[in-house]
């Protein structure tokens, strides 16, 4: 009974989130066809920017949902969001042939990121990796516009002439925003464990590292549209939504992929394991 009832929502949502897509493009299909030299045309295009922008505000509201928790307010985290998708369709350029998801979702979260940079640092980091990440939020989006996928560290450390371990250690200085306590619970199946009981336990990372090991063989065999599914699903921890987003594609979609995308590595890894 459950099932049944959970299926039309996530059939709706899915079918939303294509909707969304198609009449954005149409939108900005529409938006290339105003003549500047028009009377009107910038009336014209502010009213279909506006069009856009209502119509995307659920993707920059769940853009905002991933930073909450970190010392800064929901609202103040879904305006700032909301800035950050008026300028992703300000910007956005349809004649590259990538959806607007593509680029929004990257101008949203450097949107957010400044925001934090600016507010909501609880610990300071040395100011050279500040503006380091003030340089990655400024150029993610155009490098996604141009390769049409999330740019690697490599990419963005090339694009800005910076050394690669310094883009690495920005990217990596996004918990300086708000400190977990150490009496936090850890989400365990024991229930009443904290983070500080973890502290001097055996790192959970080491079979991590160790599996990365493993796949990457495998990995590297993939297209680079089918690395970033896996990366964001299970190194990321995103949803299938948010790859949808990030891809352009829907969640339904997404779901396919990841279960042909898990059959094909099972079935290679089993090829390739040793003979007991």
């Amino acid at each position: 009974m459950s099932t049944s009832s959970a299926s039309p929502s996530t059939s709706d949502r899915t079918a939303a989130v294509e909707t969304r897509t198609e009449t954005t493009a149409r939108l900005f299909a529409e938006r290339s066809q105003v003549d500047p030299d028009a009377p009107d045309a910038y009336v014209r295009r502010g009213r279909i920017d506006d069009d856009l922008v209502r119509l995307n505000m659920p993707l920059a509201r769940d853009l905002s949902r991933r930073f909450r928790g970190r010392g800064i307010a929901d609202d103040d985290l879904e305006q700032v969001a909301y800035v950050g998708l008026v300028k992703a369709v300000h910007g956005f350029d349809p004649s590259q042939g990538n959806p607007f998801a593509s680029y929004a979702v990257p101008t949203i979260r450097g949107e957010i990121r400044r925001h934090f940079r600016d507010l909501g640092w609880a610990v300071r980091p040395p100011r050279s990796i500040q503006e380091t990440q003030q340089k990655i939020s400024g150029c993610e989006a155009e490098l996604y516009q141009e390769l049409g996928r999330a740019p690697r560290p490599s990419e963005i450390a090339a694009h800005l002439g910076l050394e690669l371990e310094q883009v690495i250690d920005a990217l990596g200085a996004s918990g300086c925003f708000a400190p977990t306590s150490l009496d936090a619970p850890t989400g365990s199946e024991e229930g009443d464990e904290s983070v500080g009981m973890r502290i001097g336990a055996s790192d959970p990372g080491f079979d991590l590292a160790e599996a990365r090991a493993t796949l990457a063989p495998l990995l590297a065999k993939l297209s680079r549209r089918e690395q970033l599914i896996v990366e964001m699903r299970f190194f990321r921890g995103c949803t299938q939504a948010e790859i949808g987003a990030e891809i352009g594609v829907s969640q339904m979609q997404v779901s396919r992929l990841l279960t042909r995308l898990v059959a094909r590595m099972r079935q290679e890894l089993a090829s390739t394991a040793p003979a007991a």
